[in-house]
């Protein structure tokens, strides 16, 4: 086994950058294998164009006639391009993409063939859906699923294959992807806040929710990650000693981007321009190999799609590179992890933010508006929202010491607490002209000033406001963003529903005037929702125990975590808002608590292996070497070996215990593993959690001990050094 890691670090050193031309403009690359409205107004007719265009501004059906055209136009600039195949590309509930490829090709008569494409084959297609996850949603033996178009997210060309953004859903019409809710939810904070505009722009007729990723990642050698048992099943390293150097330097940070590095990001940058996936930002992350880029910020539906393409282009174009790209979220101990940081905000049909303040008093009271609506909202889901972003791997990096902790909360700096310290004390009712003079000249129209000095000085928040933007910190770096931006969105439009309820009745029962009703609403919106704000440090007992204080829920583990997800506030609020059923919500709890319980079960699985069958062997080999040099020492020098082999001896004792230790504790762990396999769902997961996985760091602790002991020579697994440091 050393061999193996001696061999992949010798072909690591000599590696060098692949050479990648950059011979167009990022703007002219932009889009070119898009099926995007430039594309469409070269390929589709005038009455084809305005209804694919209505069918993403606005929402309409597209008729089977007109999909026909636009099938064919598609076909035509895809084979234009380089296409043969096409496939509907859709996100099932494993996290990930699938796609399955159909040729254009079609035989005619035996004897004759032509390339065909029409837009029944566009609109609809049926995989097999038995072999993804359903939750239960139907039985094997009622495995179609569906998959259908979804206009709102262009047709694109990878490789030789024309892609189509789909949903997934069952034949009964339950969801069984994470796009088909996204939809659903984004259709209603269009509804609901779009209403809501109306109290500041009469003509208003759409609002999009926003989002803009930032992922970070790490790039390992990929003849180092092969060697790593651990890395390849499992995505992380479940033992290895922390190196003499970490990032407690901060040398990595923002600095030089190291040339391999550079090359396969100069690579990736150029296919996502070709997919217009919008990156723009490229820089090194803390840890040592993490890096992070980031997109202009684009419709969220879109913003979605282009993430987990994006993660699909990076693990292709890594290959080129000898890289192999870890989204884990905690790949390594005692270092940072990743995440996806989650940029949400909500704009209008003319584009401009309604996070963000403007130039007149109407305008900021828009924005506080939304402001304390979604401070609302998170407050009253805090739990659901911690739900969405639950993962085995996410539990990991949750409450370390570069991540939010399990508990959410809300900052928003202590410029905006005094605002809304500020506000709590409006007069209940109708207000005085001076009280409203003075709301609209010293409150409300200093906002923007206000803002302008509002830097984000705390890291520890799950969800923060960084001057135009709430920032969603917990979502890690492996997920989808769809499930976040679901619960996102599906909490914000169901508060602005109320807040429009309670505004209108104070309007119309009440008698007082639209700027005053919403002034007193959101009077009591801020006194209500003043638990969910925090400024201080998000980490150890204290801000603990005043989340407990506060009401606050603290679910540590995923399987905790989920049950919020079926709960009858969260079922209420899902149906309500029509964005998933009782059905769809009790299957993604299944899938999530089953996903975990698989997950554990491999790493305990590989764990076991690695200690039993690498790590005691090498142990013992290496023991032997000592016990055959105090033999030797014996023979010497008689007695006084006891003296001279006094170290061996300890050495020797010393690496006796530890493989006794891993041996016994490996044992202990399957036969907790094998408890854990009887039983099924919450359980299952209860027990992995808290009876199997308590083992996976005592038995690290004594495989990484002998790591520091045993001869370099002999050490099977390639080091933390290794793993983080070769460039």
């Amino acid at each position: 086994m050393s061999t193996i890691r001696f061999s992949a670090l010798q072909e690591t050193l000599h590696r060098q950058p692949v050479k990648v031309t950059e011979d167009e403009k990022r703007s002219v690359l932009f889009g070119k294998n898009v099926f995007n409205k430039h594309a469409m107004q070269q390929y589709l007719t005038r009455a084809a164009y305005q209804s694919v265009t209505n069918a993403i501004e606005k929402g309409t059906k597209i008729d089977r006639k007109i999909a026909d055209q636009v099938a064919v136009s598609m076909k035509d600039w895809a084979i234009a391009k380089g296409a043969t195949h096409y496939t509907h590309w859709f996100q099932p509930l494993t996290g990930a993409t699938a796609e399955k490829h159909d040729a254009f090709f079609e035989s005619i008569n035996g004897s004759l063939a032509m390339e065909k494409f029409d837009g029944e084959q566009l609109a609809q297609q049926e995989p097999d859906a038995s072999s993804f996850p359903n939750g239960g949603i139907r039985n094997t033996f009622e495995a179609r699923g569906y998959t259908a178009w979804d206009p709102t997210s262009p047709a694109f060309i990878y490789e030789t294959t024309l892609c189509i953004p789909t949903i997934f859903v069952a034949y009964t019409g339950e969801a069984l992807d994470n796009k088909t809710p996204l939809l659903r939810a984004l259709q209603a904070i269009d509804t609901h806040a779009t209403a809501v505009c109306r109290y500041f722009d009469k003509n208003a007729s759409k609002v999009n929710a926003t989002l803009g990723w930032e992922q970070e990642y790490f790039l390992i050698d990929d003849a180092l990650a092969l060697s790593r048992p651990d890395i390849l099943m499992t995505g992380r390293t479940l033992m290895g000693h922390t190196p003499a150097k970490g990032q407690q330097l901060d040398d990595h940070y923002f600095g030089s981007i190291p040339a391999r590095a550079m090359s396969f990001i100069q690579d990736l940058e150029q296919e996502c321009m070709l997919l217009g996936i919008p990156v723009k930002t490229r820089h090194n992350e803390v840890a040592p190999n993490q890096f992070e880029l980031a997109p202009i910020f684009e419709e969220a539906n879109l913003a979605v799609d282009h993430n987990s393409l994006l993660m699909d282009v990076m693990e292709k174009v890594s290959k080129r590179h000898h890289f192999k790209v870890l989204f884990h979220e905690k790949p390594f101990v005692g270092i940072n992890g990743s995440g996806k940081h989650n940029n949400w905000s909500l704009s209008n049909s003319e584009g401009l933010n309604l996070l963000s303040p403007g130039k007149t008093p109407m305008k900021n009271l828009q924005f506080l508006t939304f402001f304390v609506n979604t401070i609302k909202a998170v407050y009253e889901n805090e739990a659901l929202l911690r739900a969405s972003i639950a993962s085995a791997s996410n539990d990991h990096r949750l409450g370390a010491n570069e991540a939010p902790p399990a508990i959410i909360s809300v900052f928003i700096g202590s410029q905006l607490s005094r605002v809304l310290d500020e506000l709590e004390n409006v007069t209940k009712g109708k207000l005085s002209p001076k009280e409203k003079t003075d709301l609209k000249l010293n409150i409300i129209g200093k906002i923007p000033e206000i803002l302008l000095d509002n830097t984000d000085r705390n890291r520890t928040s799950a969800f923060a406001f960084t001057g135009n933007k709430f920032e969603f910190r917990a979502v890690g770096s492996w997920s989808n963003c769809a499930k976040p931006m679901t619960v996102l969105n599906t909490i914000v439009a169901k508060q602005l529903k109320e807040f429009k309820k309670e505004v209108d009745t104070l309007i119309d029962d009440k008698n007082l005037k639209k700027d005053e009703a919403i002034f007193n609403v959101l009077r009591e919106y801020i006194k209500a929702s003043k638990n969910i704000r925090f400024e201080g440090d998000g980490y150890g007992e204290a801000w603990e125990k005043e989340a407990k204080k506060r009401g606050l829920s603290n679910h540590k583990t995923t399987p905790e975590a989920l049950q919020v997800k079926v709960s009858k506030q969260a079922i209420d609020l899902f149906k309500e808002m029509k964005v998933m059923n009782k059905v769809e919500l009790q299957a993604r709890y299944e899938i999530g608590l089953e996903e975990y319980t698989m997950r554990l079960q491999i790493e305990s699985r590989v764990l076991g292996d690695m200690a039993r069958n690498h790590i005691v062997p090498t142990a013992v080999n290496y023991q032997n070497t000592l016990l055959e040099n105090t033999k030797n020492l014996k023979e010497i020098f008689g007695e006084e070996y006891k003296t001279i082999a006094k170290e061996q001896i300890e050495l020797i004792m010393i690496i006796s215990k530890h493989i006794t230790e891993i041996n016994g504790l490996t044992l202990k762990m399957i036969n907790e593993r094998r408890n854990a396999n009887k039983l099924k769902g919450l359980q299952s997961a209860k027990a992995y959690c808290n009876k199997v996985q308590p083992f996976f760091e005592q038995i690290r602790y004594h495989c990484d001990k002998l790591e520091t002991m045993v001869d370099d020579n002999l050490w099977p697994l390639t080091k933390y050094r290794e793993l983080l440091f070769t460039r």
